[in-house]
């Protein structure tokens, strides 16, 4: 009983403690390029330009790019392992980022 008990709270509490953090797309950029989260945490891509579609591909976690997502669309993704995590945008490679999971 009791270790269901703390697997409970662990959940909870994690969930509880993990935050969420926004990625701007804007003018083939994304702002910020590189960011630095928690383990557990949720970054979410706002596409914010007025007629273009893009992508979020971590080429080291996904074989396939992912769909693309137009203005006023987003797409998030909760990092669960720590790690560096690059990625770029799939019809535009030359916009890259980062995000960092951290303990």
């Amino acid at each position: 009983m009791r270790v269901v008990v703390f697997l409970w709270l662990v959940i909870v509490s994690t969930s509880v403690f993990s935050k969420e953090y926004i990625v701007e797309i804007y003018k083939m950029k994304f702002s910020p390029a590189e960011i630095t989260i928690k383990e557990g945490d949720t970054v979410i891509w706002k596409n914010v330009e007025k007629r273009q579609y893009h992508s979020v591909w971590f080429k080291q976690l996904q074989k396939e790019e992912p769909d693309y997502f137009f203005p006023d669309e987003s797409y998030q993704h909760s990092f669960e392992k720590l790690g560096d995590f690059p990625y770029e945008c799939g019809p535009h490679p030359r916009m890259k980022g980062k995000v960092i999971v951290t303990i």
